[in-house]
């Protein structure tokens, strides 16, 4: 490692040499002088060594920090790689990539925790054993800091191993995803090329003593220039990595879309340039129309050449496959990867379709052609190409990429090999999606939805409660199904929107019954990841409906819990604060994790009705059913069924010891003036008939 500096004596030792010369006569006077020079000169030299050092940490640090950005930002699904899966094909071929660049050695992967998950020795193979491995003491450091800045660079020497570099960095720095904080990265940076510019200007001023005070402004000014160029090396590698797919070279993704954009709001001024002059020269010939236009290639079943080949091979024929697509296109045009085996092409000067389709077919030719394999034989790739043109596809960048999208899946149903342009009857799914959201929008503006309540029974037959479930009566439409609006509230972002309306609507209603039935309300995954947000439309709701808190439940689903564990928790504890109960719904499907239910603070636990339906005709599926029975029994939880329907069902499960039961035998969903409760009904003690109360 290199030495540190210690606290700087040279400036007194060489003013008390000076005060000694002056006062020491002959040899002694000029002894005392060399001293004062020589401890000058050390200091000296010891300031030179310091600010080496700083500048090597320096930009070690920066460099970092920029490698820990360009991975949060562009490695494909990086925060599942920091939950410990084994990274996708992509995400291997940036890391991949990442990991032979510059100056970075190695790097390692930890979670928020600071638990080791992925080596850049192994990239497809997770860390054994990540689980029980003990947090990293300066990882999880660099995960609690706010700062985001590397933490505790370390500058070290090589050990004597041949392929070792001379000096080299070691940093934490946190990873974020977004404004997500997705783990933390352990980097370590040659710094050998740095090291031996640094350590020359030191020898240079070490040695020249009549001249230390010019040579160390020198050195400084040699630091500091070397500090800018390294700074500025880094800035534009960052940005090159920012702009540029790591494997292939060309363009990503985001920076084609901005391209593209930049590119059709460019076509539109100049169109309408061009209308201005044609419609102040009269009786000119209109100027002949050229238009921007997209291709989308895919190649056809490259994941079999991976599986086949590796993925080493895999990334060789798309470098190949890029660079032949290159040498297609003409200066002016751009060529970018989207995703693992699809490219796109801005073409931006088209005369008329059939050069279009003229450079599909060179493109489709280009990949067809033999390609030879580095361990013998040849494979030979096929791809199918979209094609889309601007103002008659589309007049946006997002319109226009849209229909190549379309264009393409319309060239592969016709097989490898193919190329076809956009088709609006492809859009009409997507227009009725679209229509659909809009009503949906509509619905929930006008208060057009309606609550429908399923009755929950206990084992003995005595009503405790309903299940509150959304319908959307259309006027031309009839009943629309849940799962298809449901569906659509997720894409179209309306799902928190319907969510507060359901927990609204069902706490006014559940405040008209009688004592004690209470009222069960499903909460979407992005209702609780609202978290504040949700509490307050909860405690509005109950006080707004007079309704008390312990007679209000909600249902979260196992999938809710994945990834987003001290959030939710913290939710799920605030609302059992207020006395609101908490169920899992559909356990035993799914992920399901038996951590769940000593983590979080439920009450209630839902079997799916997949395991009510079999019983009976399923051994594993009783014992299963009795397990999750017991098990919750032990942790103080109620059970409820879904899905009863015959009377077997509901004898096999009073039998397991279910506390609640619901399903069609007992009750459908019904609107809330002919609830259960306003017409009772009881239950026959196991056979389950429905008899006048």
């Amino acid at each position: 490692m290199l030495k540190q500096l210690l606290p700087s004596r040279a400036p007194a030792a060489a003013e008390a040499a000076a005060r000694g010369a002056l006062r020491a006569p002959g040899w002694v006077s000029w002894a005392l002088w060399l001293l004062a020079a020589v401890v000058a000169i050390g200091g000296v030299a010891l300031v030179i060594e310091r600010l080496a050092t700083r500048h090597l940490e320096a930009d070690a640090a920066r460099a970092s920090a920029a490698w820990a950005e360009h991975i949060g930002r562009s490695v494909q699904d990086v925060d599942l790689v920091f939950g410990g899966e084994v990274p996708s094909p992509a995400a291997q071929d940036q890391l991949t990539a990442i990991r032979g660049t510059a100056n970075l050695l190695r790097f390692r992967l930890y979670d928020t925790e600071g638990r080791l998950v992925l080596l850049s020795e192994s990239l497809g193979t997770p860390v054994a054993g990540a689980d029980e491995r003990a947090p990293h003491p300066m990882a999880k450091a660099a995960a609690a800091s706010t700062q985001g800045q590397p933490l505790a660079v370390q500058l070290h020497r090589s050990t004597g191993q041949a392929d070792a570099p001379v000096i080299y960095s070691e940093a934490y720095v946190a990873v974020w995803h977004g404004r997500t904080l997705a783990g933390v990265m352990g980097i370590e940076l040659d710094l050998t090329d740095t090291a031996e510019l640094t350590t020359a200007s030191f020898r240079r001023a070490a040695g020249v003593a009549a001249a230390a005070m010019t040579l160390l402004l020198a050195a400084g000014a040699a630091l500091y220039l070397q500090r800018v160029r390294g700074h500025r090396r880094t800035e534009e590698r960052a940005h090159y990595l920012a702009q540029h797919d790591v494997l292939t070279g060309v363009l990503n993704r985001d920076s084609f879309r901005a391209a593209l954009t930049a590119a059709c709001a460019a076509s539109a001024s100049h169109a309408s340039d061009a209308a201005d002059a044609a419609g102040g020269a009269a009786g000119a010939d209109p100027a002949p129309v050229r238009r921007l236009a997209v291709l989308a290639v895919d190649l056809n079943r490259f994941s079999h050449i991976n599986d086949s080949h590796g993925l080493a091979t895999g990334d060789r024929l798309l470098r190949d496959v890029a660079q032949q697509l290159r040498s297609l296109v003409r200066r002016d045009d751009l060529l970018a990867r989207l995703s693992g085996d699809q490219f796109a092409v801005l073409l931006r000067d088209i005369d008329t379709g059939a050069d279009l389709g003229a450079q599909a077919e060179r493109m489709l030719a280009a990949i067809a052609e033999p390609r030879g394999l580095p361990q013998g034989g040849k494979v030979q790739l096929t791809a199918c190409v979209g094609a889309a043109i601007l103002g008659v596809d589309g007049h946006s960048a997002e319109a226009l990429l849209r229909a190549a999208d379309l264009a393409l899946q319309r060239a592969k149903t016709h097989g490898a090999g193919r190329w076809s342009y956009y088709d609006a009857s492809l859009d009409q799914a997507l227009q009725e999606r679209r229509q659909l959201t809009q009503e949906l929008t509509e619905a929930l503006a006008q208060d057009r939805l309606r609550l429908h309540f399923q009755p929950v029974y206990d084992g003995a037959g005595a009503l405790m409660g309903y299940e509150a479930l959304a319908r959307w009566p259309h006027a031309q439409r009839g009943f629309v199904p849940p799962a298809q609006f449901v569906a659509i509230a997720e894409e179209s972002g309306l799902i928190a929107e319907l969510g507060r309306w359901v927990l609204r609507a069902a706490c006014r209603e559940a405040a008209s019954w009688p004592a004690p039935l209470h009222v069960a309300v499903n909460l979407s995954p992005a209702q609780v990841r609202e978290g504040a947000e949700l509490l307050q439309v909860v405690r509005e709701a109950l006080a707004t409906a007079g309704l008390p808190a312990s007679r209000l439940e909600v249902e979260i689903t196992e999938s809710l819990l994945m990834g987003h564990d001290d959030q939710v928790l913290a939710t799920l504890h605030s609302l059992t604060e207020m006395g609101v109960r908490i169920a899992m719904d559909d356990f035993g499907t799914g992920f399901s994790s038996l951590a769940y239910l000593w983590r979080y603070p439920f009450g209630k636990v839902k079997i799916d009705r997949a395991f009510t339906q079999r019983l009976g005709s399923d051994a594993k599926v009783d014992l299963i059913v009795r397990s999750i029975v017991r098990l919750a029994h032990s942790l103080g939880m109620r059970v409820n069924a879904e899905g009863v329907e015959t009377e077997q069902q509901r004898a096999a499960l009073i039998g397991h010891g279910c506390d609640e039961l619901q399903g069609y035998l007992l009750g459908k969903p019904q609107p809330a003036e002919r609830l259960a409760h306003r017409e009772p009904v009881a239950l026959g003690p196991v056979r389950g008939e429905l008899v006048p109360a």
